[in-house]
């Protein structure tokens, strides 16, 4: 596996996803997982994308193939967004596209407001609103009013309520897997299978810092840089998404000049194993833009 050593020397790993003759005459999309500090396995290569264009997953630090930190402030994500600029160094790009799914919104929008000129694209898929200091309840509307949809709800329900006391890290990843309906638009073999490595993908410290020591100052100047944007940007929401929902996208998109927001029709917070093709359609439509 290919790495690049980062702003502090810290040896990063990464994964490049297509071949030759996929896409690889076009700048490539740099895609963050977000958790926060999730494995990247689990953005898979969102649902054939890399067919169409080279896709680059970097393991943030403490996940994947990448070292933990030195220092937990290195966790969080106005400091994950140095590593992003250090791999577009190593890569040697001028401009490139990014991509950001869930909490790693914050960092590409971090990265964006400070290197608004190496962007050619931004895509924001299905975000929370953190950032913007704003806690949208419309995932919680979205969850209750699925309850009709099978006997997976109230399990589910019940899982949802145990998680906000839950400390053991075991219990977690079992009551995770039981909650684990309400993040995609149904419940069919390959969001089975998806859900299912979950749990070995969490990384606890690495998420636990993600926030810490990001004051109310420093989300404001992230935002207050943000209309200075001028990449195209994408902010994409899922209508069954029960994780982040719907309004944080809005919230996300209004913070850009010009942003595009698209809701994925029958999708949750997982839209590339709910949808594979409709996502697919739209990001490459977006990229050719």
């Amino acid at each position: 596996m290919p790495h690049f050593t980062s702003y502090d020397e810290a040896e990063l790993s990464y994964r490049v996803l297509g071949d030759a003759a996929t896409g690889w005459d076009r700048p490539p999309l740099v895609c963050l997982a977000g958790g926060p500090a999730r494995d990247a396995a689990y953005l898979g290569d969102l649902g054939g994308l890399s067919a169409y264009r080279r896709l680059i997953v970097p393991d943030s630090r403490g996940t994947g193939a990448s070292p933990p930190a030195a220092d937990p402030a290195e966790y969080a994500f106005p400091r994950l967004a140095e590593d992003v600029e250090a791999l577009r160094a190593h890569l040697g790009l001028e401009r490139f596209a990014l991509l950001a799914h869930d909490a790693a919104a914050a960092t590409a929008q971090t990265y964006a407001a400070a290197h608004p000129g190496r962007l050619s694209h931004l895509v924001l898929l299905n975000p929370g609103s953190r950032l913007q200091g704003e806690l949208p309840a419309d995932a919680r509307e979205i969850f209750e009013s699925r309850a009709s949809e099978g006997p997976w709800w109230k399990e589910a329900h019940e899982a949802v309520r145990l998680l906000e006391e839950a400390t053991d890290m075991p219990e977690i990843r079992r009551l995770l897997l039981r909650a684990a309906p309400m993040a995609y638009g149904r419940w069919d073999a390959p969001q089975r299978e998806h859900a299912a490595q979950e749990g070995e993908q969490l990384n606890p410290v690495p998420r636990a810092g993600f926030w810490q020591g990001v004051d109310d100052a420093a989300c404001d100047t992230i935002l207050d840089a943000l209309p200075e944007v001028a990449a195209p940007v994408l902010v994409v929401t899922g209508e069954l998404d029960a994780v982040t929902g719907m309004r944080a996208g809005e919230v996300v998109a209004n913070s850009f000049p010009d942003a595009r927001l698209h809701t994925l029709k029958g999708t949750g917070h997982y839209p590339w194993i709910d949808a594979p093709g409709s996502l697919t359609r739209l990001l490459r439509d977006f990229l050719s833009s």
